[in-house]
């Protein structure tokens, strides 16, 4: 359950601490006093989508913190807290979960102190509270949103998550036979194309470094007898009678005789002695190097050739010889992959064929076992909304195959086309009055009827989760008088097994809360601020009064208050008292 929410300089809360009681937690206030800052705000911290305007005027940056009580929950009830219990995030009964929102929009996310992904943020959500609005009420009208209500109360998550990892199978399995075949439709002409481009590269056969080592090798030879020359002159001048070396070697003589009368002039002759010895070295390298290369008038235009070969393909698959040497390899894998498709499809038919009967005895078994729990919900929802004030209505819970795109697709399923989540469409149907046909639900409900049947599936829900808060956002829209008790009364009992947040402006619901929290509005120096107080005793007895008769709040009204709530207790009492 959720314990504490902290807001900082959030829409226009510039700071607020809410400590939610276990039970009916009810928030009031009049229109337009910022009741819905806090589910937003709660949105927020559980990974919903930040912006600047949540940032108060005049702020650098908004702040949301909340603090959950995880209680019993466990991995298998909570996979997603199993999941942060392995990394270490939570490593004890409670969860804070902040969110930091600057003026520009940027947001962090952090468990526990600890920095986290907005995503992460969101995948914990489902588990630690469920928020139903207005808003969710008009999605309650989206067929798309049936199946899962559906597969939730028979508890057919597992199974249809299951049947989806193998029709992931089977549709990676039709990609690959879709591309083999295209590969096989086209396989001569492609063949015959990658079999000249890698025959052009076989031919050069290049090899790594042979551009640098070719471009070095016709360097030399374009210049091959100034660069004899140079070398010859340079021996010459160190080699020749009265040249450098004995120049040398006569200075190394005068040292070491210097060195018989000075021992310090030891080190200077050894120095000379060896610059001398290198001289010679030298000089013998450069004899050898003039006398060694030998000019061959047919190399030049050789490696002239060699190199037009290479630049030529280096154009095409380069420009570099390593980029050549991979389109070379690739090449080699495609035509492999060509002249292996055939085996490979044979392969992905017969893996397609093998798997089928599996997948299509599960979807059949999914199927069928949606088909009775449709039956089950729709009498649910019809006894719910019966409480609910709608006694003449009755909800009928469709279910039928979906229809294939295509008559022979091979994801069909006895004339159904297989999706991930089967072969099924949801869709609820109701019909508001007796003897009158079912509907679509997005055909005939008004916003009441709407919200009254978005609580009566939540009360059906109620026990099908580990979610610990449950959030009503001004479910009562369209209500009124015996139906809003009803409604406050249908509250109530989810508040029950679950600790619950409900958002109203109507004083019959607002009795029936175990604590009671209100919103006010106010303005100083150009500022709005809105802001929160617990109420108790005669301060929630007038709020409640103020809810029945607006601003004019009389005595017989606030007698009429003090009654309201003291019959909601009572018959809160005798409720539980019942069913214990």
């Amino acid at each position: 359950m959720l314990s504490v929410l902290r807001l900082k300089n959030f829409v226009l809360m510039e700071e607020l601490e809410l400590t939610l009681e276990p039970g009916l937690n009810v928030l009031t206030g009049e229109t337009g006093a910022g009741k819905s800052i806090v589910v937003g705000a709660l949105g927020v911290v559980l990974g919903g989508r930040a912006s600047a305007d949540h940032v108060r005027p005049g702020a650098e940056e908004a702040e949301v913190e909340a603090l959950f009580d995880l209680g019993d929950l466990d991995a298998e009830r909570a996979p997603a807290i199993g999941r942060l219990t392995a990394a270490g995030i939570v490593t004890g009964s409670e969860l804070a979960v902040r969110r930091v929102i600057s003026s520009t929009g940027r947001s962090r996310a952090y468990l526990n102190g600890r920095l986290c992904t907005t995503s992460e943020l969101a995948s914990l959500a489902p588990e630690l509270a469920d928020i139903a609005s207005q808003h969710e009420s008009v999605q309650l009208t989206d067929p798309a949103t049936h199946l899962e209500h559906l597969d939730r109360f028979a508890k057919l998550e597992d199974a249809r998550s299951e049947l989806g990892r193998l029709v992931a199978e089977l549709e990676a399995i039709l990609s690959s036979i879709e591309e083999l075949r295209s590969l096989e439709r086209s396989r001569g002409e492609r063949e015959a194309f990658l079999r000249f481009q890698l025959q052009s590269i076989q031919d050069v056969s290049p090899r790594a470094g042979e551009v640098d080592e070719l471009q070095a090798e016709r360097k030399k030879l374009r210049h091959i007898e100034r660069l004899l020359e140079l070398v010859r002159r340079a021996t010459a001048r160190l080699d020749a009678e009265g040249g450098l070396c004995d120049e040398l070697a006569r200075v190394a003589s005068d040292l070491r005789a210097a060195s018989e009368l000075d021992d310090s002039l030891e080190p200077l002759a050894r120095s000379v002695d060896a610059c001398w010895t290198e001289l010679r070295d030298t000089a013998s390298q450069c004899a050898r190097y003039a006398e060694s290369s030998e000019v061959d008038p047919s190399r030049l235009p050789q490696v002239e050739e060699r190199l037009y070969k290479l630049e030529g393909l280096l154009r095409q698959h380069g420009p570099t010889l390593e980029e050549l040497l991979a389109a070379q390899a690739r090449l080699e894998r495609d035509l492999a992959d060509i002249t292996g498709a055939e085996s490979r499809l044979a392969a992905e038919e017969a893996s397609l064929e093998k798997r089928i009967p599996a997948t299509r005895e599960r979807a059949l078994a999914l199927s069928a076992q949606r088909k009775k729990a449709a039956e089950r919900l729709g009498l649910a929802i019809s006894a719910e909304l019966h409480e609910l004030g709608m006694g003449g209505a009755r909800v009928a819970v469709e279910v039928e195959p979906i229809p294939t795109r295509e008559a022979a697709s091979t994801l069909s399923i006895e004339g159904a086309r297989l999706g991930r989540s089967g072969i099924d469409r949801v869709e609820f149907l109701i019909a508001p009055n007796k003897g009158a046909p079912p509907k679509p639900l997005r055909k005939i409900a008004s916003g009441g009827e709407l919200s009254r049947a978005l609580l009566a599936l939540k009360r059906v829900l109620a026990d099908r989760g580990s979610v610990g808060l449950y959030v009503f956002d001004e479910v009562d829209t369209g209500v009124g008088g015996a139906v809003a008790e009803r409604i406050g009364a249908a509250i109530a009992d989810v508040a029950k097994h679950h600790q619950v947040l409900c958002i109203t402006h109507l004083a019959p619901i607002a009795a029936f809360g175990d604590a009671h929290f209100v919103v006010t509005k106010s303005s100083d120096k150009g500022t709005t601020t809105s802001s929160v107080e617990r109420v108790d005793g005669d301060g929630r007895i007038h709020e409640v009064a103020r809810m029945m008769a607006g601003a004019k709040v009389t005595g017989s009204v606030v007698a009429a208050a003090k009654e309201m709530i003291e019959g909601a207790r009572g018959r809160w009492k005798v409720a539980k008292k019942k069913k214990g």
